[in-house]
């Protein structure tokens, strides 16, 4: 009995001491059964940390096997918190999971408790200084873990990486970039939130999440991506909603990208043989469509995610695993051969971006040169860092670290900026966040010491009133030179105001080619696209019954970031309607119709082919400015001009009038020069029909 009471005392000092407790029978002579237990589960989660661990080495996700090992470790650590290795395999399994902070605790009590518990001690302590900024400390475990660890094998690359992120943090954390990084909490969960990506003017995101959805979990209790979706209203998010629609299954849906207009999406989904693949999705309404694979050229036995659509559709950026999928993810580009077939080229790897270790996500920015990704190499502080790379004489350039805050010694994963270059929203699993990834936004402080600079650009039209930008602010660095128009709104019946489904088209007026044709939302009829600097561009906006409707914005070359919110009426085909040409054009005093008014005209000859039975009135409109009898005469003339123009694009004349009018119908104020500009227009009303 004495004996007995002597081997408890002696248990009770060693574990008040701090000293290792391995799992042996030896150690827990009083609880045999609990023993037994308890070491089962520490050696079947020492089975799942096994595998876990060679997906490590392999650079393939080791997520569910670390999980795995975690839920048999619990119940051992219930039962024994004082083992060294129990508390290194937990430490090294979080650290390799989204909630990384988590390890740190266990990897310094196992260090605490025999420094030589496993030969990767060293390398994971190391990994602990590192994520809390303890970066000289983090230097001095991996050397010592270097010194050690002769294996000539792939790991060496990453004691090499480890190196670099510590020098590069140091750097980095010394030199913070003007910028807040704030938890979007509204939007975040205990659980894995990430994937973000947003319209253009920032009022829309999606994202994804594996919060508890209704389905089944695995055997870890995780259950499977879902996208969801949140507006800003009054510059605050709403609380998100999982997406309307069939776009979410009972596998994986992960949120890669929205096209810039926000009706449809590029996302990754699970196939029947477990791999990634990238499929297509569209906004319809309110509601999702069903995805599509978007293209057989580009699935593979490999994985294949985070689809990128770029500035002008014209390319997909992605990545994928390199051969044999044994060395993570390199990011691809690849062109149409023929869209309406999804036939796509055989991909090419973009060798400027790439490094050894995992690239992507991606985001091509709307200006059509900048991309921000994501990568475990280069300079990172650790984990994924994100970077930016511009593209010069069609090359992309050397990838530069976006800098700390926005990147840490975590995971900083995925990146969508706003048009205006002022706010940008990411994932990242640092401390701090409700847990595992959170979503954060990103806020561009700008250089110190801004001069002083009005707030007020506009958007000038040659026949349009200028437009005053509501949404400029000033004194925020940004990320590129966006020297692009974003032209957002929604069409609407004039009468009922109700949301109609119309087709826009974008026209450069210098050359009559399209530039660009998309569909208004059906529920909704919001619209957003953008506009590079440097060009003369005629929108038109048609729908069926519906007088089409157009704007002419003229876009100097250099010109600053713009934001023009419109609401666009449009008119019933019926007797009475009237519609300005806001692309027809003559030369001061003249009625020589200008080339560049042709695209126009030509919408009006399909218009009145589409409609038969359609007769109409062309007017010609000009300001008070001269004589009264003058200018009804120029007037008449350019009316004479288009209804000759019509007619010799095979429109009877006995469907059209010509009448000059003069000054005599004035839809502005002739006091100022915008008001007499608008007064200077050619329209048409529909007499008959």
């Amino acid at each position: 009995m004495k004996k007995i009471f002597t081997l408890i005392l002696a248990f009770v000092s060693v574990v008040s001491l701090g000293q290792d407790v391995e799992f042996k029978g030896s150690n827990f002579k009083d609880d045999k059964e609990g023993f037994k237990t308890a070491l089962a589960e520490f050696e079947a989660g020492n089975e799942a940390w096994e595998l876990g661990t060679q997906a490590v080495f392999t650079v393939k996700d080791p997520e569910f096997h670390y999980k795995k090992a975690l839920g048999h470790y619990a119940k051992a650590y219930a039962f024994n918190p004082k083992s060294a290795e129990l508390n290194f395999k937990m430490g090294s399994a979080y650290a390799n999971l989204t909630n990384k902070v988590k390890c740190i605790p266990y990897l310094e009590t196992a260090y605490s408790l025999n420094p030589e518990t496993h030969h990767f001690m060293e390398y994971y302590m190391g990994y602990a200084c590192q994520l809390q900024g303890k970066f000289d400390d983090a230097v001095t475990h991996y050397k010592k873990f270097e010194a050690a660890y002769k294996k000539a094998d792939r790991f060496n690359k990453f004691v090499k990486q480890r190196y670099s992120e510590c020098s590069s943090g140091k750097k980095l954390m010394a030199s913070p970039v003007r910028a807040w990084v704030d938890n979007v909490e509204i939007l975040n969960t205990e659980y894995n939130d990430y994937a973000p990506s947003i319209t253009m003017d920032g009022e829309e995101i999606l994202f994804t999440s594996d919060r508890p959805n209704g389905h089944t979990p695995d055997e870890n209790g995780t259950y499977d991506d879902d996208i969801y979706g949140s507006t800003m209203v009054n510059g605050k998010w709403q609380k998100p909603a999982v997406l309307k629609g069939k776009i979410n299954s009972a596998v994986d849906d992960i949120c890669n990208t929205m096209s810039y207009s926000g009706q449809k999406m590029l996302m990754s989904k699970l196939n029947a043989a477990g791999n990634y693949d990238i499929y297509e999705s569209f906004l319809k309404g309110a509601t999702w469509s069903e995805p599509v694979l978007f293209s057989k050229d580009m699935a593979s036995k490999n994985n294949e995610r985070f689809g990128a659509y770029d500035y002008n559709d014209k390319f997909i950026y992605y990545a994928k695993d390199k051969e044999g999928g044994t060395n993570g993810y390199d990011i691809f580009v690849t062109g149409p051969e023929d869209k309406k077939t999804r036939s796509y080229s055989l991909p090419t790897r973009l060798g400027e971006v790439n490094s050894r270790f995992n690239d992507g996500p991606i985001y091509l920015h709307a200006d059509g040169k900048t991309m921000y990704f994501c990568s475990e190499g280069y300079d990172s502080m650790g984990g994924y860092d994100i970077f930016v790379s511009r593209k010069e004489k069609g090359v992309w350039g050397k990838p530069v670290n976006m800098g700390y805050p926005i990147n840490t010694p975590y995971d900083d994963y995925f990146f969508a900026i706003t048009a205006n270059d002022k706010y940008a929203y990411i994932a990242s699993n640092r401390d701090g966040g409700k847990g595992g990834f959170d979503l954060y936004k990103v806020t561009f402080w700008g250089p110190e010491k801004d001069p002083a600079l009005t707030a007020e650009d506009y958007l000038l039209a040659s026949v349009a009133k200028p437009i005053q930008d509501p949404d400029i602010m000033g004194g925020v660095k940004v990320t590129t030179s966006a020297n692009l128009t974003v032209f957002k709104g929604k069409t609407i019946d004039a009468l009922t105001k109700k949301a109609v489904e119309a087709v826009i088209e974008i026209t450069d007026n210098k050359t009559g080619k399209v530039v660009e044709t998309f569909t208004t939302n059906s529920a909704t009829g919001k619209f957003l696209l953008s506009l590079n600097s440097g060009g003369n561009y005629g929108i038109a906006v048609k729908a069926d019954g519906y007088l089409f409707h157009s704007e002419n914005f003229d876009i100097p070359a250099g010109s600053a970031y713009n934001m023009v919110n419109k609401t666009i009426e449009l008119k019933n085909i019926k007797v009475g309607s009237k519609i300005a040409l806001r692309n027809v054009f003559f030369d001061t005093g003249k009625s020589t119709i200008k080339p560049e008014s042709y695209p126009e005209l030509d919408r009006l000859v399909k218009l009145m082919k589409d409609v038969p039975g359609l007769k109409i009135e062309l007017s010609g409109h000009t300001d008070n400015t001269g004589s009264a009898s003058g200018n009804v005469t120029l007037s008449q003339a350019r009316a004479d001009a288009v209804m000759n123009y019509l007619a010799g694009k095979g429109i009877a004349k006995s469907r059209m009038t010509a009448r000059g009018y003069g000054s005599s119908k004035p839809v502005a104020t002739n006091d100022t020069a915008a008001g007499r500009q608008e007064n200077r227009r050619t329209e048409f009303e529909i007499t008959g029909n």
